[in-house]
């Protein structure tokens, strides 16, 4: 079947709008796409969803295994008529050098890779960066260029010219429109319900329908899809099926498919709204993933009921996982990049805030006891820690495995940090906070 690789030189590239107008163009087809995305993004797989009509998978080479990343992909890949991944950053840009990099992927799965270049201001130079993404690394097969911002026709020729010379196809171009410019916010893409991303898609698609061959994208990009082995599950299920509250809203939704995934096969998940709902789900696990709660603050300050509810159980000790934004509701307050204090669950010491903003990102290693869970780091805001915080022993690094200012905060059965988690390869972690051994 067709499946391919979106790739770039550098971010900025155009990928994502490449990527969503594709994913939009094929469904319109009437064919079932299967979106995926290299790395930890979620804001990404949330576009992709709307534009293909479809989950779209994260592959991350190092939250998880190799073997996993396979067996994610065949699983997918195996139930669609068109694959389509999205990479990340560069080609060939990892957490170290090459190490969880779109073109690792690539090579991992066999696939081809399609370069989404910016041709803005550059003619038959596009030769010589063609050549060497071509040449760089042998294990990687790139089949062919989609260029963005071209102009005009005549422009475009020279870029075919580019293309020919080094002997990879030119499948077309996109030109410069102001009406399918993706909305940016403070951290990446827009997620805000005020946008139409689903009337973006469509001008999106059409645009690329006009002026990329489609046909033959899908004719050179068309080989059998990987085949693994399915793992035995190693991880012994609860002999009762726990019951998993989480958190999902426009503040909230910041989690992986396939962590959710692992919750499934763990017990009985319900899903529950801090912004609307005014009670909590009966549960033996409440799960708070990160998201945008800074921009829902005065809605999620007011909402008292919940607010009681969540610090209620807590206090009973009740199981409770936290992630970043959900770490910062848990906390007494949340201040906004105007120096205005909201009011949150009062729960753990903490008071975040927004003011001063100053990005924090990476990969992370989590060693907690004896196991090491990995995830990232992504947050501007910076948390405070107030009298009587307590810090759950544990050493955190980076992808080079240098120890980074990190915390991870633990109070009678509540655990929370800035760091996303991956745990749908293994649910062990999930398990010993249900087990309370953490």
């Amino acid at each position: 079947m067709p499946q391919f690789l979106i790739a770039a030189p550098s971010s900025g590239s155009g990928k994502t709008t490449v990527t969503l107008g594709l994913l939009r163009a094929l469904a319109n087809r009437g064919l079932k796409v299967q979106p995926f995305k290299c790395g930890p993004d979620y804001l990404d797989p949330m576009h992709h969803k709307i534009a293909g009509k479809n989950t779209s998978i994260n592959l991350d080479t190092f939250m998880a295994s190799k073997g996993h990343v396979k067996q994610l992909y065949q699983k997918y890949a195996s139930e669609a008529e068109v694959s389509i991944a999205e990479g990340v950053m560069g080609l060939f840009d990892g957490a170290e050098k090459m190490q969880g990099s779109s073109a690792e992927i690539a090579a991992l799965l066999g696939v081809p890779v399609i370069l989404v270049i910016n041709a803005n201001a550059m003619a038959y130079s596009a030769a010589a960066l063609i050549y060497g993404f071509k040449n760089f690394n042998k294990n990687i097969a790139l089949k062919g260029v989609i260029f963005n911002n071209v102009k005009t026709a005549s422009h475009y020729t020279f870029l075919q010219d580019a293309c020919l010379d080094v002997n990879v196809e030119a499948l077309g171009y996109l030109p410069p429109q102001e009406d399918i410019t993706i909305p940016s916010r403070h951290l990446g893409l827009s997620t805000s319900s005020d946008i139409d991303f689903d009337a973006l898609c469509e001008r999106i698609a059409a645009s690329i329908s006009n002026t990329v061959d489609l046909d033959r994208l899908l004719e050179i990009t068309t080989g059998p899809v990987l085949n693994v082995e399915t793992p035995v599950p190693s991880v012994k299920l609860p002999a009762k099926k726990p019951k998993i509250a989480v958190a999902f809203d426009e503040a909230f939704s910041f989690t992986y498919h396939e962590n959710l995934e692992a919750f499934l096969r763990l017990g009985e998940v319900t899903l529950f709204s801090p912004l609307a709902d005014e009670f909590l789900p009966e549960c033996d696990l409440l799960y708070f993933a990160g998201g945008y709660p800074e921009l829902f603050l005065e809605q999620l300050s007011q909402n008292k009921s919940m607010l009681h509810a969540v610090r209620t159980y807590c206090q009973r000790g009740g199981k409770t996982y936290a992630e970043c934004g959900g770490m910062m509701y848990l906390g007494k307050s949340v201040i906004d990049t105007t120096g205005k204090e909201f009011e949150m669950v009062n729960f753990l010491h903490l008071t975040s805030s927004m003011e001063n903003p100053k990005l924090h990102l990476g990969y992370r290693n989590i060693a907690i006891q004896d196991f090491v869970i990995k995830g990232h780091e992504f947050h501007y805001s910076t948390c405070l820690e107030l009298e009587n915080t307590a810090i759950l022993p544990c050493i955190i690094t980076n992808a080079k495995g240098v120890a980074v200012p990190s915390s991870v905060y633990k109070k009678q059965q509540t655990i929370a940090s800035y760091l996303h988690l991956y745990w749908g390869e293994n649910t062990g972690f999930i398990l010993r906070i249900l087990n309370g051994t953490i």
